[in-house]
């Protein structure tokens, strides 16, 4: 009898991150669902990816900060391909500013999208991953143990799902369904309206997180990186 396919599911799956770990994935034959707040955006991606395997990417139109949104999205990926392995919560807005700059709409929207949108990833998708014996990705930050000037509302997000993370890894391990957080530095994305060019060569590329997650369910069962750090082995000087 043929082995499953396994299935992720990658919010903000669209461009940058997301993109790049859907694409490493489907390289190695998992089924890929990436979400984006644009139905556009998302089927647009998955017919890219499905250039690179046809039939194994779609795009679902979800919106992290809503509970039913997301549980639907979830819903789609089971009904889809029968389960969920895999669910990397990437989705996130940055917006940096000094506090008596930054509005009160920039902090709301940074806090609902960067870690409550986690929260409700965890509540959508815990279900099916305990089902698999799955894993809980999330993409937080450096910015989660490096504060800087201007991020104010960056780095409360950032802090507060690494703590999340951490804390749901011990909440969810009994029931073998295993978590772990990637800290990424520099990455060339179009994060905060950048434009990726020869000039972000120094650093980390999205694919090289699809890397890092590749590698995390590759680990035997019995060890868990829970905290991942990275950052560019070159910066300029």
């Amino acid at each position: 009898m043929a082995e499953t396919i396994k299935t992720a599911l990658i919010t903000g799956g669209s461009k940058g991150i997301g993109y790049g770990i859907a694409e490493v994935l489907i390289k190695e034959g998992i089924h890929v669902a990436i979400t984006s707040r644009s139905k556009e955006s998302a089927d647009k991606a998955a017919a890219s990816l499905n250039q690179i395997k046809e039939g194994f990417a779609i795009g679902i139109e979800s919106d992290v900060r809503n509970l039913e949104s997301q549980q639907k999205a979830v819903d789609a990926v089971v009904s889809k391909w029968g389960q969920l392995n895999y669910f990397i919560a990437n989705a996130g807005v940055g917006h940096f500013a000094p506090i008596k700059d930054l509005t009160a709409e920039q902090w709301q929207e940074t806090i609902d999208i960067n870690l409550t949108g986690v929260f409700f990833s965890a509540k959508a998708s815990l279900a099916a991953l305990t089902q698999t014996k799955g894993y809980f990705i999330n993409i937080a930050s450096l910015a989660g143990t490096n504060f800087f000037a201007g991020g104010s509302a960056y780095n409360a997000s950032k802090f507060g799902l690494v703590g999340f993370s951490q804390a749901m890894m011990m909440d969810v391990r009994d029931a073998g369904v295993k978590v772990t957080t990637i800290m990424p530095g520099s990455v060339a994305t179009e994060f905060g309206d950048h434009k990726p060019s020869e000039k972000d060569a120094w650093k980390i590329q999205p694919e090289d997180i699809g890397q890092i997650v590749s590698d995390l369910i590759k680990m035997p069962a019995r060890t868990l990186p829970s905290k991942v750090e990275v950052r560019p082995s070159m910066p300029p000087k």
